[in-house]
Formats: structure tokens, sequence, C-alpha cells
């Protein structure tokens, strides 16, 4: 049960000193994971869009995919700027600002007329949806007790989820009248509904430091006696992101060039890996919360182990979509990073600190680069093995940070 607020956290702030009621601060996290419904509407339009798009400005197959370059480099721009401004400027504050920023520049690719355009677009989008993790986890994580944050974690996961299978379901009904009715679709809500957080998301206090020591947030995560956590942290991120990229990122192309499959067996292997995914966020996040946030470890050595088996195994469709399901299932151990990020530091740096997440995208940005590479050389099987050696020492470095999470004795 979720029994009381944190009133001494900088994000539950209360008149009086009186802590917030369970109803008010329910009705906060609703009104996040409505943000973090159309936050994951506006980032996915980039992949789902992308054959309207190519056919729209005429693009090439590498000029389409680069808007998603562009997004990503964008995501990690705005991921260290508003994280800061958030502990700063607070976290509702930024969050009204994230919300009319991701949804105004969504509506604009409505109007996006030249390649340039699109690239700009994008990266300029990409900024505040990079900003959104941070600002997300910095408030939710100050409405509760660490004893239930993985559990709010996996339902944050689970809403993102849930809004690539709604805009799926609107693509097949609405992409082939008019594919710009889903930026619509995705832009307008976000504008029209960012001002109700005044009403329904608590205020937080901003950091106040003495006169002549202000320092940038950032610059606190690299103090002498955070450095090694913090640069561990980014490489903990980098190699997840990593890991994914070399695995899943060639898995369609492995399963039609190597393995043979038919377009039908390969969008159920799929289906199965999203659907063990989507389980998955919710047993990590239960885990995290019953048996720490270094739990998920296990996770990702089994996902080392999946993949291995995954390219062992017969060309065989059910035997396939086991190990994939189990794959997916194990990635999502990843969920607790949003509230473990935030709970390894002070609470005036929860944003900021939330925002590491986003730096591993810089290793994510080279890494189709070097598993490509690997690929043509060594071929695409052990290019993909890759991702089991990333696993496993993203799953020692995990195993090596400090446990945040201390369970009140009855």
């Amino acid at each position: 049960m979720l029994t009381r607020a944190i009133q001494n956290g900088d994000d539950v702030s209360v008149p009086s000193g009186m802590q917030l009621s369970l109803a008010r601060r329910v009705c906060a996290f609703g009104f996040l994971l409505c943000a973090e419904f159309f936050y994951s509407w506006a980032w996915n339009t980039v992949d789902i869009l992308r054959p309207y798009l190519r056919e729209s400005l005429r693009l090439t197959l590498t000029q389409a995919g680069s808007a998603y370059s562009a997004q990503g480099a964008g995501a990690l721009a705005g991921a260290i700027l508003i994280g800061q401004l958030a502990d700063r400027l607070g976290r509702r504050n930024m969050l009204v600002a994230v919300m009319l920023g991701y949804g105004s520049l969504l509506l604009a690719g409505v109007f996006v007329s030249s390649y340039l355009e699109l690239l700009l677009q994008r990266f300029c989008l990409g900024i505040f949806l990079g900003g959104s993790f941070p600002v997300v986890v910095g408030i939710y994580v100050g409405l509760f007790e660490p004893e239930v944050r993985g559990r709010l974690a996996s339902m944050v996961s689970a809403v993102f989820s849930a809004s690539i299978i709604t805009q799926g379901y609107a693509f097949g009904h609405l992409a082939g009248h008019d594919w710009r009715l889903l930026l619509w679709l995705g832009g307008a809500p976000p504008i029209l509904l960012a001002f109700v957080a005044y009403a329904v998301v608590p205020s937080g206090v901003r950091q106040t430091t003495a006169p002549g020591k202000q320092r940038l947030p950032m610059s606190e995560l690299f103090a002498p006696s955070l450095r090694r956590q913090t640069l561990l942290l980014a490489l903990l991120t980098g190699l997840n992101f990593f890991a994914y990229q070399a695995f899943s990122g060639w898995l369609t192309t492995y399963l039609k060039d190597n393995r043979h499959l038919a377009s039908p067996a390969i969008g159920q292997l799929v289906s199965g890996q999203f659907a063990g995914n989507l389980l998955g966020c919710f047993f990590w996040g239960w885990i995290g919360d019953r048996f720490g946030r270094r739990a998920g470890a296990v996770g990702f050595f089994v996902a080392a182990a999946a993949v291995m088996v995954f390219l062992g195994v017969p060309a065989e469709p059910p035997v396939l979509i086991a190990v994939g399901s189990l794959y997916g299932f194990c990635l999502s151990a990843s969920v607790v990073w949003g509230p473990w990020l935030a709970e390894l530091y002070p609470e005036h740096l929860r944003s900021t600190a939330a925002s590491i997440f986003n730096w591993g995208r810089l290793i994510s940005f080279f890494a189709p680069l070097i598993t490509g590479a690997m690929a043509g050389a060594f071929g695409l099987r052990f290019s993909m093995l890759s991702s089991s050696l990333a696993f496993c020492a993203a799953g020692g470095i995990w195993l090596s940070l400090p446990e945040t999470l201390r369970r009140k004795s009855h």
C-alpha cells in the first residue's frame, strides 16, 4: 500500500508542512502517465511514419533513417539541459514546458516540406522528448516511498508500450487517409493538457545554495565523491543501449536473411518479444521493490544467455518465439533505473541524475556502425553475439554500484 508522502522531498513541498493525501498523489501520478502516453506517441512517430515521410519528401532510405538520429541527438541534449533546469526552476514548471514543447513541435511536422526541415524539426522535438524522462522521474520519486517506486516505474513503462499499441491501431485506420492526422492526434492533447499540471501536480522546492557558490547541477554529479559513480552509471546505460542495438536492431534482418523465415513468422516473433517485455516491466518493478534495485542485474545475465541460445537453436518458430520472449522479458530489468538513479544522488539533483539514463544514447549512435562493420567482417551472427558480452559487462557494473532501497522493519 502507498502509505505516506515523503514530507522532506523537494518535490512534495506542502503549505503549513501538511503531507499530501494519497488521493492527491495518485491524481498527480495519473497526470504523469497521461504525459508519458503522449511523449511515447511523439517519440515513435519517427519510426511508424517513416515510409510516409520518405514518400512525401522523396527521401532515400539513409535520409529517412537519419531523422531518428537527429531526434536522438536532440534527446541527449534535452536530457542534459532540461534535467538541470528542472532541478533549478522546479520540476512542475519544466513538465509544462516539456509538454508544450513536444506537442507544438510534433504539430510542426505537418508543415515540414524538405529534408533539412525534417532534421531540424526532429532535433528540436528530441530536445523536449529527452527532457521528459528526468522530469517525470524527479516528480514521482518525490511523491512516493522507495518501497513502491519500482512498481510506479513499471506503470510508466507500460503506458509507453500502450501508447505504441494505440498508435499502431490508429495508423491502421488513419494513415491511408491522411498520415498527418497522427501528428495532430499526438500533438494537440499535450498542448491542451499542459497547464492542468498546475492544478494536479504539487509544486517543488527549488534548490538554493549560498551566495557565490552557485554551481550547475551537472557539475555536482562529477564532484570527487560522486565522479566514479557517475561515470560507471553512464557506462552502464551506454552498454544497455549498445546491447539492445546489437541484437534487437538486427533481429528482423537476421531472421530474414540468415534464418530465411517468412514475414508472418518474423512478425510473430517480434510480437512475442514485445509481449515478454511488457510483462517483464511489472515483474522487474516488483523485484526492485522487494529485493533491491541491484536485483535486476540478474535479468541482464539471463538476457545474455538468451541471446546465445537464440542464435544457436534450430530455426523453428515456436522455439525462437519462446527464447525471444524470454529475452524481451529480461530486457525490461532496467525499468527500475529511473527511481534508482534519482535515489543515488542528493534530493536536489533528482532530475539531473535521472538524465544519466539518456547519456547512454551517445554510445547507441555508434552501435549500428560498429556492429555493421563486425557483421561485414565476421558475419551477422557473430556481431549479434556482442550483445551478450555487453549485457554481462552491464550486469557486472550494475552489481558494483550502491544499493538504495532500505526497507523498514515492522
